[in-house]
């Protein structure tokens, strides 16, 4: 989700909003506590920055006294916290080591994940839970997804029962693998540049940026952008297993099963949260991808048809449940087509494709990404169901749920009289 105004950002997505001190707007019981919960680990947080930079970076980052720092919070991340650090002005650096980065600290549903139960209960092994995949659950969304590793764990009182727990925590069960991927995105120059990682969280480099509005998603020259991006980020070989079970097992899968898709590396959360416009572009390229806790090898259909419903969903509203949704604002059948067909034309680049093939490869992912906006619909309200039982973060996740499940039976409904050509 965007964050308000101008921000930068490392590697995770920057919109949405911080736990506050003020009681959640929430028809959750324990959303005042949560709230509080959430504010005393934000200042917790800042008074163990000091620690983390002055071990992980080094250099003046040893000089300064705790006081010296700056720590801001920064607007985002209804999973994570987010934190820019910086050093004070008047000390010198003493090498290469960065004079700002970005603090990030997973939030309750990671914690879980990794063995530390919210409210300080003692976690148990869930029975017949998955493990975690190569990211953490929750959707570093910048907006309302938080973006993860260790033994799957479940908190008996805690947590939403274990089948619907593990629609979220598939695949591998180690937080190593995702700063893994991190790294390796970082060398390949897709991602920010990772320079510490521990239990709690990481530090990042902090890019002067900002994410795009969702109104900005539309724009014909940024859509193409993303476009071009996305079809990069798919073309890419990741040392991670080339199984699609990130979706599969958590839903019926009837329509989908008749919906071939090839299996890609996707971000699976590209959304304008999660899509930053640099400030300092050191090329042309001005716009990258960050938060990277969802990404696995998944069909193609889901990514495009992920962003397409971000289209939707705008995260800045400032009022309860701080979102809103428009489904007037799901692209059009042209503005679907435009996207495509920049998505194609970086895939077959080098290809020489005829005009007729061209329009049925169009097509076939037109139908493709359509039926798997259901599966994304599906995913993400059974994930704000999920959040809604740990987030300490201001956020109307109930209210979530029921908006994707409700555009869930819509766009299903409208599947039934779908013609590509029409």
């Amino acid at each position: 989700m965007a964050a308000e105004g101008t921000a930068a950002a490392g590697g995770g997505a920057v919109g949405g909003r911080l736990a506050k001190d003020s009681l959640l707007r929430s028809k959750c019981p324990d959303a005042a506590s949560n709230a509080r919960r959430g504010s005393a680990r934000s200042r917790d947080a800042e008074r163990r920055a000091y620690q983390w930079c002055r071990e992980y970076l080094g250099g003046a980052w040893r000089r300064a006294r705790p006081e010296e720092l700056r720590v801001d919070p920064v607007s985002g991340g209804l999973s994570n916290l987010l934190f820019r650090c910086a050093l004070p002005d008047h000390l010198p650096s003493v090498g290469a080591e960065p004079r700002e980065v970005l603090l990030r600290l997973y939030g309750a549903i990671l914690q879980v994940r990794a063995g530390a139960a919210p409210g300080g209960r003692t976690p148990r092994l869930g029975r017949g839970l998955v493990r975690s995949r190569d990211g953490v659950p929750g959707r570093g969304r910048a907006g309302c997804r938080g973006r993860r590793r260790q033994p799957l764990l479940c908190v008996g009182a805690g947590l939403p029962p274990a089948p619907l727990l593990s629609v979220f925590l598939q695949g591998v069960d180690s937080l190593v693998l995702e700063s893994v991927m991190f790294a390796i995105l970082a060398e390949r120059s897709l991602g920010p540049q990772l320079y510490g990682v521990f239990p709690e969280g990481r530090l990042e480099q902090y890019i002067p940026s900002r994410p795009l509005t969702t109104r900005e998603l539309r724009d014909p020259v940024l859509s193409a952008a993303i476009a071009t991006k996305m079809a990069r980020f798919h073309g890419m070989e990741m040392p991670f297993t080339k199984e699609p079970h990130w979706l599969f097992g958590t839903m019926e899968r009837k329509l989908l099963d008749s919906t071939p898709s090839p299996v890609v590396f996707c971000h699976n959360d590209i959304q304008e949260g999660n899509i930053l416009l640099l400030s300092e572009p050191e090329d042309v390229d001005s716009l990258m991808l960050v938060d990277f806790e969802y990404s696995s090898y998944n069909y193609r259909g889901f990514d495009i048809a992920n962003h397409f419903c971000e289209w939707v969903y705008d995260y800045t509203h400032e009022e309860w449940p701080f979102y809103k949704a428009q489904a007037a604002d799901y692209p059009t059948r042209g503005q679907q087509l435009h996207f495509i067909r920049h998505y194609l034309a970086e895939v077959k680049k080098g290809e020489t494709i005829s005009r007729e093939e061209q329009k049925k490869l169009e097509e076939d992912l037109l139908v493709e990404v359509n039926r798997y906006a259901l599966a994304s619909h599906f995913f993400w309200g059974l994930w704000s169901i999920l959040q809604a039982s740990m987030s300490t973060i201001e956020f109307g996740y109930l209210e979530y749920a029921q908006s994707r499940f409700q555009f869930y039976f819509q766009q299903k409904g409208q599947l039934t009289s779908f013609h590509p050509s029409s």
